[in-house]
């Protein structure tokens, strides 16, 4: 990158000078400001080009060159900066066209969440030693989670009267507003939940009585991060980077995987409790058998 020319450097110098003494501005937006400034300019003395000659695509050249190395917070930032520059020597005259105007600021986009593919998640599945009480437990948790997509704090307040065992479904409030929904389990889960209620929760519970469906290896509810340290443990025997797993990973490969068995996105929404699909009732006259059928058509484990 080209060093900073003279004649840009007061101009830039200018800028600061009048907007710092006019508007009081803090010393970060201040250096902030000449950063953003100084790299514009350099990058236009590439090309030996003057900052009041610059055309609005030199502005869109410059966005999409800096979209490469810094984050998209930075772009608008930085487009921010151009837009303050030139907005000012517009209004004192020194130059007739604004490069920045009708220009759109770049969308801040989030990073899709870290997903898992359906080997991956069979491997998990299939992780735990079924033949103790503790990993019959969590074989039937994760089932249970990548079978409903339920956040990790609905799958441990669950509790067991809301589990259907025998028809396949279970009742969870959670979600903003503490709405109700009404979740398939599919066959593996119920499978799995089954044999977890008739063979193990008596003998982890130890005679106590617990309301909710799972529970910890002293016979107390499940916590949060009881549930987060099991579904970590799995990782390395299912041959996963324990940093790419959370109990929300498995919501989203929930999610995920039903949408590319090609169910409908609307219905998926309902299942995973999302406060924009609208209110309680909505659910109440989603009939269970047709939610039943869509998750045995689409989910891999249905």
């Amino acid at each position: 990158m080209s060093a900073l020319p003279d004649e840009t450097q007061r101009i830039i110098d200018a800028f600061i000078d009048q907007v710092w003494l006019g508007e009081g501005l803090a010393a970060n937006t201040v250096e902030s400001y000449r950063r953003d400034l100084t790299i514009w300019g350099e990058w236009l003395a590439g090309d030996g080009r003057h900052p009041f000659a610059a055309t609005r695509d030199d502005v869109q050249a410059f966005l999409a060159r800096q979209a490469r190395s810094v984050k998209a917070a930075t772009l608008a930032r930085r487009l921010a900066s151009l837009r303050k520059f030139y907005r000012h020597w517009r209004l004192a005259e020194r130059i007739v066209d604004d490069p920045t105007e009708l220009l759109s600021s770049p969308r801040r986009i989030r990073p899709l969440p870290k997903g898992l593919e359906e080997a991956q998640v069979q491997a998990l599945l299939q992780a735990p030693d079924t033949d103790s009480a503790g990993g019959l437990r969590d074989r039937a948790m994760l089932e249970l989670m990548y079978a409903t997509g339920l956040r990790v704090s609905e799958l441990v307040a669950l509790p067991i009267e809301r589990v259907y065992f025998k028809e396949g479904f279970i009742q969870v409030v959670g979600g903003k507003g503490g709405k109700q929904r009404v979740v398939p389990m599919g066959d593996e889960a119920q499978h799995w939940l089954n044999r977890y209620q008739q063979e193990a929760r008596a003998l982890l519970c130890a005679g106590r009585a617990v309301s909710t469906l799972f529970v910890n290896q002293r016979g107390m509810p499940l916590t949060r991060q009881g549930a987060w340290f099991i579904v970590k443990g799995y990782a390395a025997s299912a041959g996963i980077d324990a940093e790419r797993l959370s109990p929300h990973v498995l919501r989203h490969a929930f999610a995920t995987h039903l949408l590319n068995h090609g169910a409908d996105l609307r219905v998926v929404q309902m299942l995973l409790g999302h406060a924009d699909i609208g209110t309680t009732q909505i659910y109440t006259h989603v009939a269970t058998a047709r939610l039943q059928a869509l998750h045995r058509q689409h989910h891999p484990r249905g």
